[in-house]
């Protein structure tokens, strides 16, 4: 009985302690470790190009803190490989251990270092500061976006649900770099290819011939595109599991969130020449053969873009327009993300995003995202290109459809003209 008791005094024991340990590394990791683990520690690779403060980085002190052993450390060393699933923490994004996984398969391993090295960056330094009105627009675009999600009568679906309601393939669109802290939130046909080319060269999460890329231009549109490149929020429960959300929860208060939104009306006229207006087969046989069957005569369109376009056969700006306002198009899947409004792509009332660009001020807004991120010495914004949709377009694009659709599909779309600042275009729906 006596040998009983103390096997049961064991158990009891071994029970307590873990539990014990478990509550110590839930209260580190909630209290005390969350900025260093989640912005600092090897999951977030290395940190050397991104400029420190210049008001507060003492850069002294960090090498005799590094130096110094700690208990802390000795819990984050085995959450980390935890949550990564690995025998050992890597120093490097994922992305780029399997690139080079697969360079040491195709032989790329056995160049010299001297080949693979990256040349250090230098620090732009610059003489004038951010104007003044710069920083009262963006301010006045921040503070619009909290009146309508949280002081507006303006009601529209998912405004006043939670961060944690929201479903994990609604996150696909939340582009992380944990390099840089910096989360992005991309909105196709608002510039976007190029801000996912600006975040693969930050993140460094795509090598070419063993080396980061450094010139966006570069990366080919087929990389850009391609989503094994992109760390989003919706791949975290895939890697962390249980704890995704409060990871999620985590960097969207220390890292800095930015997105680039334009004129929704304008944005579907740019959807509509892009996708439909060019031969593009994928397109054709999800949507252009769904409007020529609804739509139009076409009861039995052509097998492929190319026989179609061969033959003029293509929807109209006006089957296009039909087609987002009729109800069975959302009953059967939903928007595609080139016309899907720009509110439900990005979520703005469950996140605080910290700076709201528009294409409309591209140039000026891109300038002032990198200064404030501090990595203007890393990259710079591509240059403009002159065959972007211009909101003078839309009277002559508008002009075949009727005034009642213009008036339903501004309803649609009424949350994104409302929440980002862009005027009810009286005109359009009046005529």
């Amino acid at each position: 009985l006596d040998t009983m008791g103390k096997s049961r005094l064991f158990r009891i024991s071994l029970i307590l302690g873990s539990l014990f340990m478990i509550l110590l590394i839930i209260i580190y990791w909630d209290d005390v470790g969350a900025t260093h683990f989640y912005l600092h520690s090897t999951m977030s690779g290395p940190q050397s190009s991104h400029r420190p403060s210049e008001s507060h980085s003492v850069p002294k002190l960090k090498p005799d803190r590094d130096k110094e052993p700690s208990f802390l450390s000795d819990i984050d060393a085995f959450i980390n490989q935890f949550l990564e699933a690995t025998s050992e923490p890597s120093a490097l994004p994922r992305a780029d251990s399997s690139q080079r996984a697969s360079q040491e398969a195709s032989g790329e391993s056995k160049r010299p270092e001297e080949e693979r090295y990256v040349p250090p960056r230098t620090w732009k330094v610059h003489l004038t500061p951010i104007t003044l009105e710069r920083t009262q627009a963006q301010e006045r675009r921040k503070q619009l976006l909290q009146q309508i999600c949280h002081n507006s009568s303006l009601d529209f679906p998912g405004k006043n649900r939670t961060f944690d309601d929201i479903p994990n393939k609604e996150l696909d669109h939340l582009i992380v770099d944990d390099r840089h802290g910096i989360i992005y939130c991309y909105v196709p046909k608002v510039a976007c290819s190029n801000w996912k080319r600006i975040m693969i060269v930050l993140s460094e999460s795509l090598l070419n011939k063993g080396v980061p890329y450094q010139d966006p231009l570069d990366i080919s549109p087929e990389d850009v595109h391609n989503s094994s490149h992109h760390f989003t929020f919706n791949k975290f429960w895939k890697r962390y599991g249980k704890f995704s959300k409060h990871l999620m929860k985590i960097k969207l208060k220390k890292y800095t969130k930015f997105l680039f939104v334009r004129d929704p009306f304008v944005r579907l006229i740019s959807a509509y020449r892009n996708k439909f207006e060019q031969a593009n087969e994928d397109f054709y046989k999800d949507f252009s053969v769904v409007m020529l069957k609804r739509y139009t005569n076409h009861s039995d369109p052509p097998a492929s873009v190319v026989e179609a376009f061969a033959a003029g056969i293509r929807p109209s700006f006006s089957n296009f327009i039909q087609y987002l306002l009729d109800p069975q198009t959302e009953k059967e899947m939903p928007f595609n993300e080139h016309w899907k409004q720009m509110h439900r792509l990005c979520h703005p009332c469950q996140i605080n995003y910290d700076f709201v660009g528009k294409l409309e001020t591209l140039d000026e807004d891109a300038e002032y995202l990198l200064r404030l991120l501090r990595v203007d010495n890393i990259v710079q914004f591509p240059p403009g290109y002159r065959n972007r949709t211009d909101s003078s377009w839309e009277e002559d694009w508008f002009g075949s459809i009727p005034p009642q659709w213009r008036r339903e599909l501004y309803n649609l779309y009424e949350a994104d003209f409302t929440m980002f600042g862009y005027s009810r275009p009286e005109k359009l729906l009046h005529e």
